[in-house]
């Protein structure tokens, strides 16, 4: 019994300096080699796990392995149309609501739709009375949300030759029509401040303008400058503080965290998405974006503002989708270096509940219906 005890005693005191050891010394014994990056598939089932919402994409068709994804992911899209006389499959209103709303009732579900309203009409006497007429028409057969495009405030001109700008009082009218409704105005108004120039070839959005060059207003006389466009939003949102508004691409102030900070704080009735603009987070100071995510953790929408036209290979598309949802999931869940363009930063690995917020819950709160 005597040797019973003993060797008791003396068990537990070596499983003592064990732990002892192990606290005083916290690496001793544990493999030094750094843990295995995420890989592709565990990013995928990882974003899924959160049943996100990728509040901003434009889909002109649907295809079984587009379908596949979505329900792999959980995902929910927010399918947003805009007017653009500079693309065929643009230039007219109807047969995209048309599709969209099909597309909409064929997707299980995964699909929501942001209409729009036709601005190259904004000279019609009658505009803004069959504006409302056709965004509460689309209301009623399920859109639960309104998008204003860049074209106002960079390229639609009255009768006089100036420019329609966010706040022109042909528009106000429409504004409380989708308040009333409770519903939610997206706004894309301006661009990326190299589409003013000079000309930057390391800008995220460079590419864009190299095949969209009807957009890149460098050394272009008489367009509006970027801040006139933006006041005339900010001037929306004072006039109308009853009216959700998202401003898509980080609010058009994509390298500016701190005017983004200003807006959010004196504009309680707006948000911001993300679409297209996760570079610019890319590209600055880890520490400061991962501190304004965190502080405007209720007002910041996931979004890509990826595509899928008519036209599209249907492979290589979803694997865009694919790398895109990686590469986010990434950047803003881990702490892992990620490259992109051939630069490097490191991932912002927010807490879980911002994650949620931003991924699924802000989409639900800023657009209803999601």
């Amino acid at each position: 019994m005597k040797t019973i005890v003993r060797t008791v005693f003396f068990s537990t005191l070596f499983l003592g300096a064990v732990l002892i050891a192990r606290c005083a010394f916290p690496f001793v014994g544990r493999a030094s080699s750094p843990a295995q990056p995420t890989s592709d598939e565990q990013a995928l089932n990882s974003l899924a796990a959160y049943h996100p919402i990728d509040s901003h994409v434009h889909v002109f068709k649907t295809d079984p392995a587009f379908q596949a994804l979505l329900d792999r992911l959980h995902m929910t899209l927010l399918n947003i149309l805009v007017v653009d006389d500079t693309l065929p499959y643009r230039k007219e209103l109807k047969p995209q609501v048309d599709d969209a709303l099909a597309l909409m009732r064929s997707s299980r579900k995964h699909i929501a739709l942001c209409t729009t309203i036709d601005p190259y009409k904004l000279n019609d006497a009658s505009f803004t009375a069959d504006a409302i007429h056709h965004i509460d028409e689309d209301f009623a057969a399920g859109a639960i949300a309104v998008k204003i495009w860049k074209n106002i405030g960079m390229e639609i001109k009255d009768g006089n030759g100036k420019f329609y700008m966010p706040d022109d009082p042909k528009l106000e009218p429409i504004y409380q029509d989708i308040a009333k409704h409770g519903k939610t105005l997206l706004t894309h108004v301006a661009e990326p401040d190299v589409a003013w120039g000079p000309p930057d070839p390391n800008d995220p959005s460079w590419s864009y303008y190299q095949e969209n060059p009807q957009w890149f207003l460098y050394n272009k006389p008489g367009f509006p400058a970027k801040q006139t466009i933006l006041q005339a939003r900010d001037h929306v949102l004072a006039m109308n503080p009853d009216l959700r508004m998202v401003g898509v691409h980080l609010g058009s102030m994509e390298k500016d965290l701190d005017n983004i900070a200003r807006h959010l704080d004196q504009y309680p009735n707006f948000a911001i998405d993300m679409a297209a603009r996760m570079e610019y987070l890319m590209m600055a100071p880890t520490d400061k974006v991962r501190a304004f995510l965190i502080k405007y953790q209720d007002r910041v929408l996931y979004g890509t503002d990826l595509d899928l036209l008519a036209s599209a290979d249907v492979p290589d598309t979803l694997k865009e989708w694919k790398s895109t949802y990686v590469r986010d999931w990434k950047f803003l869940a881990t702490d892992e270096s990620i490259i992109y363009d051939g630069k490097t930063t490191h991932g912002l690995k927010l807490p879980d509940d911002v994650l949620r917020k931003i991924l699924r819950q802000n989409a639900q709160h800023w657009i209803p219906g999601l």
